[in-house]
C-alpha cells in the first residue's frame, strides 16, 4: 500500500465520526447534489438519467449518493477506503453494495459500469496516474466520468494562519500535485491543463467543466472549507464531466 494511501486511510478513519455528525443531515437531506453548497443534479444535468444504469461511486463515504441513486433507480456500488466509512454507509442501506478498496486498485472486472462518479470522494485523495486509468478500465464505451473536486484556487489562496482561503496568493502554481496538509489529508490537485491531459490519455472526451459558484444565501455545513463570500466571487469547486470513448 502507498504512502498517501495508507495515510488517508488512517485520516478518513479517525475524522470520520466528527465528520459525519457535522455534515450527515445536510447531506441526507439533500441529497443528489454537488458540493459543498448542494447544487441539485437536477439543476446541473451531470450524470443524466440514472434508472437501470451500473453505477460506482468512487469514495461513497456515508453513501448519501449511493442511496439516493438507488432509490431513482439505479445500480449502484459504492467503495470507500475507510472501514469507518462504511459502516456509516451500512447504517444507512442494507441495499447498496458496499466495498473497502482504494480508487487506484479498483476490484472490479473490465467494463463494468455506465457511469464513474464521486462527490469530493476518492479522485481528490488519489494519484491521477493511478485512479484515472482504472477509472477507464471499469468503464465501459460511452460510459460518463463526472467527479466534482477543489479548485486549484482552494490551495493557492489558502493561509495556513488564518485557516481559511483569502484574496492573496500563498503557493506558486508550479506547487500544485500532491499537497501534504499538515496534520490532514494528502490531496491530488491538478491545473485544468493537466487533468485534460491525463483524461485524454487514458481515452476520455472531455465534455463539460463546471466551476460551481454557491447560489446567494445557500446554506452550507462546510463553511470552514469554502466561506459563501469566497466562494462567490471565485470557484471553490469545479465538475469534470467526461466520456469514454469508443474503441
Amino acid at each position: 500500500m502507498k504512502d498517501h494511501v495508507r495515510h488517508n486511510r488512517k485520516t478518513w478513519d479517525a475524522a470520520s465520526a466528527a465528520y459525519q455528525a457535522e455534515h450527515d443531515e445536510d447531506l441526507t437531506r439533500r441529497p443528489l447534489a454537488w458540493g459543498a453548497y448542494r447544487i441539485p443534479e437536477s439543476r446541473l444535468q451531470v450524470l443524466g438519467p440514472v434508472a437501470g444504469k451500473d453505477v460506482l461511486e468512487l469514495g461513497c463515504g456515508g453513501a448519501q449518493w449511493s442511496t439516493a441513486l438507488i432509490e431513482a433507480g439505479a445500480h449502484c456500488t459504492g467503495i470507500d477506503l475507510s472501514v469507518a466509512q462504511l459502516r456509516y454507509a451500512r447504517g444507512r442501506s442494507t441495499v447498496v453494495p458496499l466495498v473497502q478498496a482504494s480508487g487506484e486498485q479498483l476490484p472490479f472486472a473490465d467494463a463494468s459500469f455506465d457511469t464513474v462518479f464521486c462527490d469530493h470522494g476518492a479522485i481528490s485523495f488519489c494519484d491521477p496516474q493511478q485512479i484515472i486509468p482504472e477509472a477507464a478500465r471499469v468503464a465501459r464505451p460511452g460510459a460518463v466520468l463526472a467527479f466534482c473536486i477543489s479548485t486549484p484556487w482552494l490551495y493557492l489562496t489558502w493561509s495556513d494562519k488564518k485557516e481559511r482561503p483569502t484574496r492573496r496568493l500563498h503557493l506558486d502554481y508550479d506547487d500544485l500535485g500532491r499537497m501534504d496538509l499538515d496534520g490532514d489529508t494528502i490531496d491530488f490537485v491538478l491545473p485544468a491543463g493537466d487533468w485534460i491531459r491525463v483524461l485524454r490519455a487514458n481515452g476520455f472526451d472531455i465534455e463539460d467543466l463546471i466551476e460551481l459558484r454557491p447560489p446567494r444565501d445557500a446554506p452550507t455545513t462546510y463553511e470552514g472549507f469554502a466561506p459563501p463570500k469566497w466562494a462567490s466571487r471565485w470557484p471553490a469547486e469545479w465538475i469534470w464531466k467526461a466520456r469514454r470513448a469508443s474503441p
